[in-house]
């Protein structure tokens, strides 16, 4: 296809694609698909090899957020059965993230529920980030806890955070449609802030909430505007509770043809696949792994992920290797521009609307298979285990 090849072409110069190449991919039949996915995997290889960098949530503070954003568990006025527990002790938070380390991440993603840290808040992410850092050399750590005041990016970075996480999640034309409790401008801004404290910028989108294409392009082409390091792209998890419960709305295909577009419009970002990956990629995961370079290892903020053994059994089947803390993620030219600090780029869970921790047992096993086109309910469980809970976390 003369579209596949124009856009390898363009990416491999970083060149942006115009918006009807960008829809064009959006738009290609599923006979095309694996043409799309060895398009895309091209540029993927060439910025970033076959490398995987592994992240791991920490949900260091779970529920009853005052926003009331539609997609989220743990919204204003969820009645989704989720954890529920305010911040977790430092070394408490610590000896979670351990568990993802050891499973193999190189990132830790410290998350909190609310509209934005007050600076007590902010005292006590430093302390946990202190604490996490004391007690494992070389990890990053990437924080997400809502809207930033002006200093408080500036802080967290003085304690030693490597970037800092925030979602655009949809265009700013349907913004208003899924949150009323802030604007698309109050994640725009914290982004920038984000970016001015010298910290490496993180910010995705969530697809699957009912948007247009025109809405993922719009977002997406906001997010290279944006300059993020790291782009989170998250498939929605209709969690029983929350507005969008009812939204079944992708296909695997769906899932890698927006990864695709993902990859050709930011070539040279990380790109993560954060919630909803095993939901609604299911079978295709490995698939997705030439067009994303990056994937949350375990489970969400408060759904689960398959195990962690799995995640890294898919990686290695898939030809794939585990990107070490030895290892620079991000392309030397991203490096040296200033963006972030370096291999520090991106951010976790950041990325996702879900998040947590997990233990080493064998997956179980699968459940039956739905027919084809029916609504997979079955494969979202809310998390009870890992942060906030006395069982081992999933890493």
């Amino acid at each position: 296809m003369d579209l596949l090849n124009t856009l390898v072409d363009k990416g491999l110069r970083r060149e942006l694609p115009t918006r009807e190449e960008a829809l064009a991919v959006l738009a290609t039949s599923d006979d095309d698909l694996l043409d799309v996915v060895a398009a895309a995997g091209k540029v993927r290889r060439h910025w970033f090899g076959r490398r995987v960098k592994l992240n791991y949530l920490v949900n260091l503070k779970s529920g009853l957020c005052p926003e009331d954003c539609s997609y989220c568990s743990q919204r204003l006025g969820s009645t989704a059965g989720i954890l529920k527990y305010t911040w977790l002790k430092p070394d408490d938070a610590s000896k979670a993230a351990a568990a993802g380390l050891a499973g193999g991440a190189k990132r830790v993603c410290l998350v909190a529920s609310g509209r934005g840290p007050t600076d007590r808040d902010v005292d006590r992410v430093s302390d946990t980030i202190k604490a996490i850092k004391d007690q494992n050399e070389g990890v990053e750590v990437c924080a997400c806890l809502g809207l930033l005041s002006d200093g408080q990016a500036e802080r967290l970075r003085a304690a030693g955070a490597d970037a800092y996480n925030h979602n655009l999640n949809t265009s700013e034309e349907t913004y208003g449609d899924i949150t009323t409790t802030h604007t698309y401008a109050d994640r725009v801004d914290t982004v920038q802030k984000a970016h001015a404290a010298g910290l490496s910028a993180c910010s995705g989108l969530i697809a699957g909430m009912g948007e247009r294409d025109e809405d993922l392009i719009d977002v997406v082409f906001s997010l290279r505007e944006l300059d993020a390091d790291s782009v989170p792209v998250n498939f929605l998890i209709p969690v029983e509770g929350t507005p969008l419960a009812k939204e079944w709305n992708l296909t695997p295909q769906r899932c890698l043809r927006i990864l695709a577009m993902v990859r050709f419009v930011c070539p040279d970002v990380e790109v993560r696949i954060a919630g909803g990956r095993e939901v609604h990629l299911r079978s295709m995961q490995p698939l997705a792994l030439h067009l994303a370079n990056s994937i949350f290892l375990g489970d969400y903020l408060t759904t689960e992920g398959q195990a962690g053994k799995a995640d890294l059994d898919m990686i290695a089947d898939a030809g794939f290797e585990v990107e070490g803390t030895d290892q620079v993620t991000l392309p030397e030219h991203r490096v040296t521009a200033g963006g972030g600090c370096g291999s520090h780029e991106g951010g976790g869970g950041c990325g996702s609307h879900e998040g947590g921790g997990a233990c080493r047992s064998a997956p179980a096993a699968a459940p039956a298979a739905a027919p084809a086109g029916e609504p997979r309910t079955d494969l979202v469980a809310v998390r009870r285990r890992g942060a906030g809970t006395d069982l081992a976390p999933n890493a």
